[in-house]
């Protein structure tokens, strides 16, 4: 498949959505909802036979009718008219993405509606995108097919990562945690049942894709073993690729069945392609959000070298272990940096790595810590661990370690655990570019998918 051919899916120049309805709440309608509050600048159709219009623009009563070429369809109706709508668009559309379930994942008259879909895909040329997915965000563009409300999914700005993903739901939920984060994204896929176009398919054009920087992938299953394994193989030379994949149990390789019809398969298989395709496994929600949120955000370092810096001596010790115990390097300071430290700081700090300020802490040490660690060759990066309790530390905090962490150039991982006064202070953070992390465990984390990406040439951001 040539890649450009999926640009139509991406940045298409006009946009029908069939079963467009002016009933508030109805599938169709959110989605023009989304087109509209998306910023898109191409040309929408509605297309129903029961309206004249929808939303103040002519309706059509079906896609012939509209009388020029269109990119992309929105097929929000039910199973049993997909294909006779997609016939109809032969000549006149490039590509459908297909909303509605009751195809393969439902029974076997769904799966025989799916087949029959196929081959028209094969015989007509139209790209399709589900059966039973939601479709595409696209950040870059302004293309917002997704049928949940704005007030209930927050969309993120636009940022360097792209997901794909089979299950519409995952998908919702990671770019609402991410879009909470203030992490933004490139391009987001919900793809279902992939009847015709797959995770191949879209990684090939994110590979390719100068608005993407890194790929994130939730996985049931893989139609084409091989291809995947070459095509994420090229992406991963060029860009960071991460994946989840799930059904690595027997009920969960049931339930994958039953969501997209997928042929989960064995995960042993998985795990030996993602080793030959250079992609970072992650195992879980978790692993797949800190993932998103570490390479949404920083460049690769330069190696697992790991500086922590923190005004807790539990948390610090904590943040060791989790480093260490996923494969980052915790080394302790050179004497020469020691003796520096000891000097400039004050006699009751413990000088070490962990380096703990106490409860003694000022907004000025904890920026003078990341620095004088930090722009020495023996870290690759630091967390940061700052509970806030400390008298001596203020709003300013997060403004002066994003100063350094601009001049150094090298991740500077936020840990900030705490009840409802650091949750304040969290947004300060984020106020300036910091990715928050709760936990020892997912700031480590976050600082594991960082090196990975420099062991696999991640490219950095111009």
């Amino acid at each position: 498949m040539s890649v450009g051919r999926l640009d139509f899916l991406f940045d298409p120049r006009s946009v029908a959505v069939v079963g467009a309805s002016p009933t508030p709440g109805k599938i169709s309608h959110i989605i023009m909802e989304s087109l509209e509050g998306s910023g898109y600048r191409g040309e929408v159709y509605p297309v129903n036979p029961k309206y004249t219009t929808v939303r103040g623009l002519r309706c059509y009563p079906s896609l012939r009718e509209i009388g020029k070429p269109v990119d992309l369809a929105i097929l929000a109706i039910p199973a049993q008219e997909v294909v006779d709508v997609v016939k109809d668009g032969e000549g006149v559309v490039k590509g459908c993405i297909v909303i509605s379930g009751g195809f393969g994942e439902k029974d076997e008259r769904g799966r025989l509606l799916e087949r029959e879909l196929r081959m028209l895909s094969s015989r007509s040329g139209i790209r399709i995108v589900g059966p039973n997915c939601m479709g595409v965000f696209d950040a870059v563009t302004g293309l917002d097919t997704f049928f949940i409300p704005r007030d209930r999914v927050k969309r993120p700005g636009r940022g360097r990562l792209s997901i794909l993903s089979q299950s519409g739901s995952f998908a919702l939920t990671a770019i609402d945690e991410l879009a909470s984060e203030g992490i933004g994204v490139a391009r987001v896929v919900s793809y279902g049942n992939r009847l015709d176009v797959n995770e191949t398919d879209c990684l090939e054009f994110l590979a390719e894709d100068d608005a993407t920087g890194a790929v994130a992938i939730y996985i049931e299953s893989v139609d084409d073993g091989r291809r995947f394994i070459d095509v994420a193989r090229r992406c991963a030379m060029k860009k960071p690729v991460m994946a989840i994949k799930v059904g690595r149990t027997a009920p969960g390789i049931t339930a994958a069945g039953s969501h997209t019809g997928a042929m989960a398969g064995r995960y042993e298989i998985y795990r030996t392609a993602f080793k030959k395709a250079s992609i970072i496994e992650l195992r879980g929600f978790e692993d797949f959000i800190d993932g998103c949120k570490a390479l949404g955000r920083y460049d690769p370092p330069k190696g697992n070298r790991v500086v922590i810096i923190t005004d807790g001596g539990g948390v610090g010790v904590n943040i060791a272990d989790a480093c260490c115990e996923l494969g980052l390097k915790v080394p302790s300071l050179e004497e020469d940096l020691k003796k520096r430290i000891e000097k400039e700081f004050p006699p009751f700090f413990i000088v070490g790595n962990p380096l703990d300020l106490t409860g003694s802490v000022t907004d000025e040490l904890f920026a003078k810590a990341v620095e004088r660690t930090l722009r020495n060759k023996r870290f690759d990066m630091a967390i940061v661990a700052a509970l806030w309790g400390p008298p001596g530390l203020t709003d300013r905090l997060p403004e002066i370690l994003a100063r350094k962490a601009r001049a150094i150039k090298k991740p500077v991982i936020i840990c900030s655990p705490g009840g409802e006064y650091a949750r304040k202070k969290r947004a300060l953070f984020r106020k300036y570019g910091f990715p928050v992390f709760t936990t020892p465990e997912s700031s480590a984390r976050a600082g594991w998918v960082l090196s990975k990406t420099s062991q696999r040439g991640g490219r950095r951001r111009s």
